[in-house]
């Protein structure tokens, strides 16, 4: 039961929609386990989610339709044996992210009828927010069994957000708002280590991921309509994103012959992340101050209240020299409730199936399939102004993952 017997069903345990649809912008699930492949590797492959998001307006129980965007990531590693005990590896994907758009006649997040942009027509809610990540990881074997690995990670963030309605304040305040977040990168740092048994095919890592502090170059505009008007326009403006920490656990083991078990266990610090635009909180300069409080009425577009917990459990089987499949579980905690209006989920349970083959040793084709079903969400836009701190609920939702790689050995 050596781990070259099981390695093709072991690969399937790293299918791409392991992350899809992670709690608050977590996606790609941030996996290292290409730079853990014998030998000298290269895979590539693309995830894609097709998720059904709909609630009700707390206001006047009104529907939301379908918001949440399908969206795709993909992603690719190299990983080579430089020597006996020394490794390298570059790794790509898209780790966070958001796609979002409600529907015109979506009160309370739309503006139809309020005629603020493009002469006047009705306009939604939006936003859409990507990151690319590469990683280069350094790696040292002093035995078979063990492997201690650290390297520098690039991460790129950039967005584009527009608020409407009365969720935001309406036309006179930030339900007309928009902001273009020019494209910006930082550095951190990922060190992690594995250990393995070849003969029994057990293997177990642990990863960490530091934060990476981003200062992105942001615009923002009102419309005339609104008493923010006046703050147009602010030169030279950044947001200051710091994405989370995060800690990866990843294990498995040959339960039977050709027959593994794996379990990858996933910790995000999202309770300390949040955005704020320099609009959001003017302070003095802010004309909007509370008459109670005499404090500014801004408030974060993006925040969370929880650290993210998700799990993944499963079982990979090698039906023969060709074919391989395996099953999954997961579970994702999400990130606290309520939640923005720009991603109404609370966590979720999914289940997923997988396939791959093999038409020579050196080389395979994998795909998979994953059903999620979405945890129910108060969704708040923020402590500002007097709208209400919940202002729809979204319940019942699902979403489907797909997923494609292909590996190749060198």
């Amino acid at each position: 039961m050596k781990l070259k017997t099981l390695s093709t069903a072991v690969l399937l345990a790293t299918l791409p929609t392991a992350g899809a649809f992670a709690a608050a912008l977590d996606r790609s699930g941030q996996s290292i386990s290409a730079f853990l492949q014998p030998g000298n590797y290269f895979e590539a492959g693309i995830s894609v989610l097709d998720p059904t998001v709909s609630g009700k307006a707390n206001a006047n129980g009104s529907g939301l339709a379908d918001m949440a965007d399908d969206y795709y990531f993909p992603h690719a590693a190299l990983k080579l044996q430089l020597t006996d005990n020394v490794s390298f590896g570059l790794l790509y994907d898209q780790p966070f992210g958001a796609a979002t758009t409600y529907a015109t006649t979506d009160a309370p997040l739309s503006a139809t009828g309020e005629g603020l942009f493009h002469n006047g027509k009705g306009e939604s809610t939006t936003v859409d927010v990507k990151t690319q990540s590469i990683s280069m990881i350094f790696g040292y074997q002093p035995t078979e069994n063990f492997n201690f690995y650290a390297g520098p990670v690039y991460q790129t963030v950039k967005g584009n957000l527009q608020l409407r309605g009365l969720a935001y304040g309406g036309a006179t305040t930030f339900g007309a708002y928009n902001a273009t977040m020019k494209e910006d990168g930082a550095v951190g740092w990922l060190a992690g280590a594995a250990y393995q048994i070849p003969d029994i095919a057990l293997k177990a890592s642990v990863t960490y991921r530091s934060e990476i502090d981003h200062k992105v170059a942001t615009t923002e505009t009102f419309a005339a309509t609104s008493a923010l008007a006046a703050l147009n326009p602010v030169p030279n403006s950044n947001t200051s994103i710091t994405t989370p920490q995060s800690v990866n656990l990843d294990f498995q083991t040959g339960i039977m012959a050709d027959t593994v078990a794996f379990a990858n266990v996933r910790w995000v610090e999202w309770s300390k992340f949040s955005i704020q635009p320099p609009k959001f909180g003017m302070g003095s300069k802010n004309p909007l101050i509370s008459a109670s409080t005499g404090k500014p009425n801004g408030f974060d577009l993006v925040a969370y209240s929880d650290d993210q917990i998700s799990a993944t459990v499963g079982v990979g089987r090698k039906f023969n020299e060709q074919w391989a499949g395996n099953v999954s579980v997961g579970y994702d905690t999400g990130a606290g409730n309520p939640v923005s209006t720009l991603g109404p989920t609370e966590g979720y349970w999914n289940l997923g199936l997988g396939l791959q083959f093999s038409p020579a040793p050196n080389y395979f084709i994998a795909g998979g399939v994953k059903y999620f079903w979405l945890g129910d969400a108060d969704a708040q836009a923020g402590s500002q102004f007097n709208t209400p701190a919940t202002v729809a609920k979204f319940e019942d939702n699902n979403a489907w993952g797909y997923g494609l790689k292909m590996g190749y050995r060198f």
